[in-house]
């Protein structure tokens, strides 16, 4: 055991964690912390973490006991830990299934597991509303009222352990094929095995719902693929864009029984709904009028779907979440390489998709190669005298953009460009005036939201076949783009502190190469301005999964 002196944690009775960087036992308790705390800020020498209700409640839904998250803590604790916290961790992990849905004679009924929490949630006035009683300590609930009175009851400070089950579905078996259509042998990875099983739970109760989180290029869209296998259902795939919805339509014919008659797509250019639909969010959201009713919202009912899933859940817009609310008694798979949501709707996404049920942690995966490894640097240039003059006198929210279009950001990039020469390189920015500028000068195609979806095809095929070497993309690019062989990314501006948006840009540039080199993720920031702060926060979620942020002067860098 430990000399509690020479432990690297310090457990704080406000629920915050303090973790020495410096110490051997790092790597190995910050990946446990993960587990059951969210990182807060990440300065050189202490990492602060806190563990939320929410945080605590997903570490349950994963199998996490309270025992588990205590004994972790106390042996890695430098001092000892307050009595009462302990029994506030206890009490809040215990939270978590002492209200449970589950499923009598075609009955929905909420149960609560003992007096003591009977009396808590009957003094709800939600309860009082939709809730019949029926039994000692049971409710009958309207069926249709199943996704919201879990959002309710999370909000009074009970997550809804759903056990009710599902409809059963159209029927469609399908199988995962032995090898792609090139040759290539095919077959799940460990790690992708064990999220399906967390996901399916045997087609138990318990199983059938909830969120996957695996970083960018670890093959979430396999995990889907697998999940649809193991349900064989018709499935409604949502994605963020048309072109993940194609990418999805290809990794099913090229990776499952499925024929192109059973694939359909549901975007802007086409209507087709089929035993497997992959649809955007965009349509799904899609008014005549400002504040008409959603055009195609009714997809949801189009089928009878047995599996849905929710690809980037991290992006689900709100309209979709308010129709997510009605399709509780439909298997619902979340995947993402990252819960954060700047939104700060993660409570929503626990209840109306479910809990987390995998995480895979990102170093993980890099240790055993199934995504490349990663260097980070963060580049700081400074400002000319005039800008600082101007960037001192603008508003606060100008002042952003006037550091983030910094000109001296263009020597610092160069330098990456020389030293990357030959490359697959993305340039990834935030405005698209710079970005313009950025291609014109460099002469190298730029892809914005403006480009049409088949140009943008023809420029990422191009790019995959090696005839582009430096690509320019703005933040269409973020997610669910298929970009195996990029391997640097600099990124010269942000969408402000979002830490979602730095892992998908850095996922851009995850998958194994084939010479197993690493891949090299720059950010380029004008030092001592808010473009330095909210990178920053935006580092917080990489710095979470282990990676460590290298910070050098831009205008040195390079030269050596």
């Amino acid at each position: 055991m430990n000399e509690p002196h020479s432990c690297p944690l310090v457990v704080q009775s406000n629920r915050t964690l303090l973790l020495e960087t410096n110490h051997p036992c790092f790597e190995e308790v910050r990946e446990g912390i993960a587990a059951f705390a969210e990182l807060v800020k990440s300065p050189e020498r202490i990492h602060t973490y806190r563990m939320t209700s929410l945080s605590l409640w997903n570490a349950a839904a994963a199998g996490l006991t309270a025992e588990s998250i205590i004994g972790f803590l106390k042996r890695y604790s430098k001092w000892e830990i307050p009595s009462f916290l302990l029994e506030e961790i206890r009490q809040t992990v215990m939270r978590y299934g002492k209200v449970r849905l589950e499923r009598r004679c075609d009955a929905l009924l909420l149960v609560c597991s003992d007096q003591e929490t009977l009396a808590e949630v009957t003094s709800l006035p939600v309860l009082r509303e939709w809730a019949v009683p029926v039994g000692e300590r049971r409710f009958h609930i309207p069926p249709e009222k199943r996704g919201s009175l879990k959002q309710e009851l999370l909000k009074c400070g009970f997550p809804v352990e759903d056990v009710a089950g599902y409809t059963e579905g159209e029927h469609l078996p399908m199988e995962l094929l032995p090898q792609c259509a090139d040759g290539t042998p095919f077959r799940l990875r460990e790690y992708q095995v064990q999220a399906v099983d967390a996901f399916y739970r045997e087609g138990t109760v318990a199983g059938g719902n909830g969120v996957v989180v695996l970083p960018c290029g670890a093959g979430k869209t396999v995990v889907g693929l697998a999940a649809m296998a193991r349900v064989g259902r018709a499935a409604l795939i949502l994605t963020p864009n048309t072109t993940s919805v194609r990418q999805w339509i290809r990794e099913i014919l090229d990776k499952t029984t499925l024929s192109p008659e059973q694939v359909g797509e549901y975007t802007g250019e086409k209507k087709q709904v089929r035993p497997v639909t992959v649809a955007t969010y965009q349509i799904l959201t899609h008014r005549g009028q400002k504040d008409g009713e959603f055009t195609h919202i009714d997809l949801f009912d189009e089928r009878d779907w047995g599996l849905i899933i929710y690809d980037e859940v991290h992006l689900l817009p709100a309209p979709v979440f308010r129709a997510t609310a009605d399709l509780q008694a439909r298997r619902r798979l979340g995947l993402t390489a990252t819960l954060v949501r700047e939104d700060g709707r993660e409570e929503d996404v626990f209840s109306l998709i479910g809990p987390k049920k995998y995480d895979a942690p990102w170093k993980t995966l890099e240790r055993s190669g199934w995504i490349a490894a990663a260097r980070c640097t963060e580049l700081r240039v400074p400002m000319s005298r005039e800008l600082r003059l101007e960037y001192a006198r603008a508003p606060k929210r100008q002042k952003y953009r006037i550091a983030a279009e910094n000109p001296e950001k263009w020597a610092a990039l160069e330098r990456i460009l020389q030293k990357h020469q030959g490359q697959p390189l993305l340039i990834i920015g935030q405005y698209v005036s710079q970005l313009e500028e950025i291609a014109e000068r460099l002469s190298v195609p730029i892809l914005t939201g403006k480009t049409p979806h088949q140009q943008r095809e023809e420029l990422y095929a191009r790019f995959r076949r090696g005839e582009i070497p430096v690509l320019v993309v703005s933040k269409v690019a973020n997610f669910a783009v298929d970009l195996p062989d990029a391997q640097v990314a600099v990124q010269v501006s942000g969408t402000f502190g979002s830490r979602q948006e730095e892992a998908q840009r850095l996922g851009r540039i995850l998958r194994p190469k084939k010479e197993r080199t690493a891949a090299h993720f720059y950010q380029i920031v004008s030092r001592d301005t808010v473009d330095q702060e909210y990178a920053l926060h935006r580092q917080l979620y990489l710095v979470e999964q282990g990676y460590h942020y290298e910070i050098v002067n831009g205008e040195q860098w390079g030269n050596d």
